[in-house]
């Protein structure tokens, strides 16, 4: 395959380049994004109303693509700020700390629960269930609100769902584009998918407890999330009688957990799990707070709502014009641009992924670190299963050449694909896991760096001696 590279491209690449380095040391991007949103809109449209209107418009495109997202974070803040003032919360989890008693045993509790039921629903809703009933477990026994979102984020964003064994979108998407059975990419990836998890928890793990017993440990909270403490309406502490906190306690847990059995029953996957869940937090707020407010259960209804979407728009806010820029690396150009000097193309990313592709010798560690890298590339949009279409037909082309190790290859860029744009290294792809816990996604984002890039290194050899 044939790729053209405009100055579109190149541009585009540069800018990728600053915001890496701005990321890494821990500075805002906001601005560099923008100017990246300028200058590409500017090369497109030869326009100088084109480039700056196409600023405002890629917020809108970004904020619908987040907007589902944004919600179920701000529906569940909401729910959590009055079960953790009625004490509800606290007496849902209390059988829990018999079993998470230390921070090693909530990290890696946490961590293998959000794994196997993201295996089952996805991430997303995953971390609302998670979060919302086992952080305040972690946070009683010491382990910090990060420490929580890395471990949910790398077992259910990075490990589940590179993997994706029970839903099996990934490897299907791979496996069509590599013209291989589902089966066979599933079966490749499992080496892959165990090497990758175990050697980027391990060393997340170590990482955050060398620096929790140094005293550099750097928490990222943000104001106002869960466990944080709010000024407000729902600072104050509402009394329950101890049957009605227990019989809510008890209640709670059963609907997420029909909600559960909803979601194998119709086959809920996705954004219609997330719906359902997100129902389900509306309505636990309503009750609750009806029953613990009594006469102004009106007015506090709405008083928690708008604290929840105040939380939920605070932690998006510099998230957004950071998504606007790199949407503009997928279908989002053609959108708000044209496609003027973008014909035939599928879109700036998967264009870069290729000419890698093309311009590097060919043998089995050459395809291989390859692979990795296209998979790194095309997950920068921040959706990790928008390019693995395209690694599976890079991995395809490749094989070929060497004549063995389609499906170790196609197994490699998907995993890389989903570690990187699933979740686990672009922030505004692991608000999810961020947002719950109430910490900043930057900050979450750098935690997540070395140990990715450690794992990914050693995929990639393991990857080379299975070719």
């Amino acid at each position: 395959m044939d790729i053209h590279l405009t100055s579109l491209h190149w541009v585009y690449l540069t800018f990728i380049a600053f915001i890496l380095a701005l990321l890494l040391k821990r500075r805002d991007t906001t601005l560099i994004c923008v100017a990246g949103i300028f200058t590409l809109g500017l090369i497109a449209t030869e326009s100088l109303n084109g480039s700056v209107s196409g600023i405002f418009n890629s917020f809108i495109y970004a904020t619908k693509e987040l907007l589902g997202t944004i919600f179920i974070i701000s529906i569940i803040v909401a729910m959590s700020r009055v079960l953790i003032i009625t004490g509800i919360n606290e007496t849902m989890v209390k059988p829990l700390t018999g079993f998470l008693r230390t921070p090693t045993l909530a990290f890696w509790g946490i961590g293998i629960i959000m794994l196997v039921t993201s295996l089952f629903f996805w991430p997303s809703p995953g971390v609302a269930l998670i979060g919302a009933v086992l952080l305040p477990v972690a946070l009683r026994v010491g382990l910090p609100a990060l420490g929580a979102a890395i471990a949910m984020n790398l077992f259910g964003h990075g490990i589940a769902l590179s993997g994706d064994y029970i839903i099996q979108g990934a490897p299907k998407l791979t496996a069509d584009a590599a013209g291989l059975p589902v089966s066979q990419v599933m079966e490749a990836s499992v080496p892959l998918v165990i090497v990758m998890g175990l050697v980027t928890t391990i060393v997340a793990f170590w990482m955050m407890r060398r620096d929790m017993k140094n005293g550099k440990w750097r928490n990222g909270l943000v104001e106002g999330g869960p466990g944080t403490g709010v000024p407000g309406v729902s600072s104050a502490t509402v009394a329950l009688p101890s049957r009605v906190k227990q019989a809510l306690a008890m209640l709670i847990p059963v609907l997420f957990a029909i909600d559960v059995a909803a979601m194998f029953a119709f086959n809920l996957q996705g954004g219609d799990a997330t719906a359902l869940i997100g129902g389900t937090a509306v309505l636990i707020l309503i009750g609750v707070t009806m029953i613990a407010h009594r006469n102004k259960g009106l007015e506090q209804t709405t008083s928690y709502l708008i604290e929840g979407f105040q939380f939920g728009f605070r932690v998006f806010g510099p998230v957004i014009p950071i998504a606007a820029f790199f949407y503009l690396g997928d279908s989002a150009f053609k959108d708000l641009f044209g496609d003027g000097m973008l014909q035939g193309s599928h879109g700036i990313v998967n264009d870069l992924g290729v000419a890698l592709a093309n311009h590097v010798p060919m043998n089995g560690a050459v395809a291989s670190v390859t692979l990795t890298a296209t998979g790194a590339i095309t997950g920068l949009d921040g959706s990790g299963f928008s390019g693995i279409s395209l690694v599976g037909s890079i991995a395809h082309m490749f094989s070929t050449a060497l004549g063995t190790g389609a499906a170790t290859l196609t197994a490699l860029g998907q995993v890389a694909a989903i570690w990187v744009g699933g979740g686990t290294l672009i922030p505004w792809a692991l608000i999810p896991a961020a947002a719950i816990c109430g910490v900043s996604p930057f900050e979450l984002a750098r935690r997540n760096f070395k140990p990715v890039l450690i794992g990914l290194a050693t995929t990639t050899v393991v990857a080379i001696f299975l070719v």
